[in-house]
């Protein structure tokens, strides 16, 4: 398995991967605002065969009278490849841009109320300090 920055090339198959993973999906322009705004945020999991398994889409917010933190649009990882740690480790590499690109105090996330027990308790673990 493979984490690395996503590329313009992978927007398409990150949208696939959104589509099979989540309810919530976004018109392909979102994707490429994200990858041509602030490129060294968004990551891919792939697997051996160089297919992707996995995203996490992020941006900075753009409120200038506050203070700069970034925030996680979307992670997916396919159900193939739960369990692995593919989740933890894209949002740890996202934030970690988040901090030395653009000096970010902290990292926000919504989630759905209606995603699954797991779900909620992964993000958890993800965003304590």
């Amino acid at each position: 398995m493979n984490i690395r920055n996503a590329r313009p090339e992978d927007l398409m198959n990150m949208q696939h991967c959104n589509l099979l993973c989540l309810p919530e999906n976004y018109q392909m322009k979102y994707y490429f605002y994200h990858g041509l705004s602030w490129p060294q945020l968004s990551y891919i999991a792939e697997d051996e065969n160089g297919k992707i398994v996995g995203y996490v889409l992020a941006k900075m917010e753009e409120d200038p009278d506050d203070v700069p933190h970034g925030h996680i649009t979307s992670l997916a990882v396919k159900r193939s490849h739960r369990r692995l740690g593919l989740a933890q480790k894209l949002m740890d590499q996202a934030s970690r841009a988040m901090i030395e690109n653009f000096n970010a105090k902290y990292v926000s996330l919504h989630v759905r109320k209606r995603y699954t027990h797991p779900s909620i308790m992964l993000m958890g673990k993800m965003l304590m300090p």
